[in-house]
């Protein structure tokens, strides 16, 4: 009888988990869930996002990987080649100076010197594949 109690409690858990689940999907309704990169050399792109902002990879194979930066999801996939001049993806820095350095050591390219903008500064990157992205901060 221990048991079947025990399974109950068990059952029950999973089920509070799942409705948790289907509420959060639902406040997540209309937003940005994970973005995907194009990269011609996966190692190389998932190597400079380690050093340069402390992202964690999981590989799907030797031709894609995806990252967590702790507030939401993504990957690179391995393509021929990147072209620029699609959506501005932008990354928030406490200290931009600071995380200038980092990427320029990370192998990065800046693309645009930092620069005043309303709330803040940033700059622009370009990462080993060639991806433009920028970096803000409100200092």
């Amino acid at each position: 009888m221990r048991t079947l109690w025990i399974a109950v409690i068990l059952v029950s858990s999973a089920f509070a988990q799942q409705e948790q689940k289907t509420v959060d999907n639902k406040a997540n309704n209309g937003r940005i869930d994970y973005i995907e990169f194009p990269a011609t050399d996966v190692a190389k792109t998932k190597a400079f996002y380690e050093r340069a902002f402390g992202w964690k990879f999981t590989d799907y194979g030797p031709d894609y990987t995806s990252f967590e930066d702790s507030r939401i999801a993504g990957g690179f996939s391995k393509e021929g080649k990147v072209v620029r001049g699609g959506p501005l993806v932008v990354l928030y820095a406490s200290d931009l100076v600071f995380t200038e350095k980092k990427v320029r050591k990370a192998g990065g390219t800046i693309t645009k010197d930092a620069f005043p903008f309303p709330g803040g500064r940033r700059f622009h990157f370009a990462d080993p594949s060639g991806n433009e992205l920028a970096v803000w901060s409100e200092k």
